[in-house]
């Protein structure tokens, strides 16, 4: 596949899951443009787009918990990039190795 072929959302992102390329474990969902996946394909690290900022994040330049990208594989629709990467340090900002640290419980 090429970029050309991803399916964006109206605001031109589409959501990116990193796992880990060495354990299969899930480490965090973010989203990402296309110019965000073009810089990662080019650098082979993470590269995502910021929501809340309206701009490009490259994983770990202020945390140093880079992504390095070992594949990006697209699912049977093309519109979720699945990024497994080999991440240094934690992934979550919170100093999590993974964003998805709690459970979820039943409401009674």
């Amino acid at each position: 596949m090429n970029l050309d072929e991803l399916m964006f959302d109206d605001r031109g992102l589409i959501p990116v899951i990193a796992q880990d390329a060495d354990n299969g474990g899930v480490l965090m969902l973010a989203w990402a443009n296309r110019e965000a996946l073009e810089r990662t394909l080019a650098e082979g690290r993470m590269v995502y787009w910021s929501r809340s900022r309206q701009e490009l994040w490259r994983k770990g330049d202020t945390s140093d918990n880079v992504q390095h990208v070992q594949e990006l594989r697209v699912d049977c629709d093309a519109d979720v990039v699945l990024a497994r990467v080999h991440q240094q340090g934690p992934a979550c900002h919170t100093g999590e190795r993974s964003c998805f640290f709690r459970g979820l419980d039943a409401v009674t």
